[in-house]
């Protein structure tokens, strides 16, 4: 589990500063990414968007999903360290899929991002980056953004891997949360096999996620679960096509970013709350406009209950599969991407019950 700021050195506190910063940095890209691009894809074809049914965002709600394929997708893993290379057999970053131009070339990537290659690209600070962010995502598998080990005391991060999978079993994974938690002594198994699809199952609910999920969602699960074994801040982003949201999972908190509709009653209570003009709602935070109604970013903030966190006895618990595992802390009105100086306005649109 990553080292709280107060047991950090100096230096320590520089990077993570680092680190939060270029998180929010990589938040607004890939909301931009995932989200609003996907919507201006729809637009493009002629196509209404698929927004998301307000009750599947309720702790443990689930509507029956399909793939939409103008929908971005992506899963990008962000560490505030450096991966010890004794975890590659887990999340396989190795010389083959390191980010360079030979190995680009072995890939189904943008043929523009070869040709612009050049080393310094993958910082974080190129101004180039963005644009080679954009291009990778596509790519199957994980993107891999750590501290650069060579930067030293310069604290560099850089894009150091692509096409990276995780490779650790499920039943492992819920296994380790298990123990975590003190549902589990010792094997997944250990109380039958019913109990361990229980398990499984409150695996997959702590991230923010419906049992049934598989492919990009069910890595990063699987990558957050395993993240927590290192003493550094992780931060694991996925899109998928059936979600139509981008998930960030973070420091024990799941976030759910989405695009939903704001009427115009809504934008002027909004408004009236905040003591802002319905114009200045409108201006900052609608990405596209009706006549009847405006799209808006819209976030959802989850933390664990008292079930999905660890007790202090450590003394072993019995699985109740009835238990939330999640509620809803948060619900904010996200400013558009390129609006830098107006703050998240608080908005309930889901019923945390």
């Amino acid at each position: 589990m990553a080292i709280k700021r107060l047991n950090l050195s100096l230096n320590e506190k520089v990077c993570r500063s680092l680190y939060e910063v270029l998180r929010d940095e990589l938040d607004r890209e890939l909301i931009e990414y995932s989200l609003i691009d996907s919507f201006r894809n729809y637009q493009s074809q002629s196509q209404p968007y698929p927004f998301v049914d307000l009750r599947e965002l309720k702790p443990g709600g689930r509507i029956p999903e399909c793939e939409h394929k103008y929908q971005n997708t992506l899963l990008v893993l962000f560490y505030e360290g450096t991966l010890p290379n004794e975890y590659k057999k887990y999340i396989r970053f190795f010389d083959s899929n390191q980010l360079t131009r030979e190995n680009l070339s072995s890939h189904l990537v943008d043929l523009k991002i070869y040709d612009e290659f050049y080393p310094n690209i993958k910082y974080f600070e190129s101004y180039q980056f963005s644009h080679l962010l954009r291009s990778l995502l596509p790519v199957d598998y994980a993107i891999l953004i750590q501290k650069d080990s060579a930067s030293g005391a310069k604290n560099r991060y850089l894009l150091s891997h692509f096409h990276v999978k995780i490779d650790w079993p499920i039943a492992t994974a819920a296994e380790d949360l298990g123990r975590e938690l003190s549902y589990l002594r010792g094997s997944l198994y250990e109380r039958g096999e019913e109990y361990a699809e229980y398990m499984q199952q409150k695996f997959f609910e702590c991230y923010g996620f419906h049992h049934s999920v598989g492919g990009r969602r069910a890595a990063a699960a699987v990558a957050a679960q395993f993240s927590r074994r290192l003493d550094f801040l992780s931060t694991i982003y996925v899109a998928s096509c059936s979600s139509r949201s981008l998930i960030k999972i973070a420091e024990g908190k799941v976030f759910r970013y989405l695009l939903i509709r704001l009427s115009p009653e809504q934008v002027a209570q909004v408004a009236k709350v905040n003591r802002m003009e319905p114009e200045a709602i409108q201006n900052g935070f609608f990405i596209h406009q009706e006549r009847d109604y405006g799209v808006v970013i819209f976030l959802v903030i989850y933390e664990r209950t008292i079930h999905a966190k660890p007790l202090e006895n450590n003394q072993v618990r019995i699985l109740n599969p009835n238990d939330h595992w999640l509620t809803i802390s948060y619900q904010l009105l996200i400013p558009k991407p390129s609006v830098v100086d107006l703050r998240p306005l608080s908005f309930s649109a889901v019923c945390p019950k």
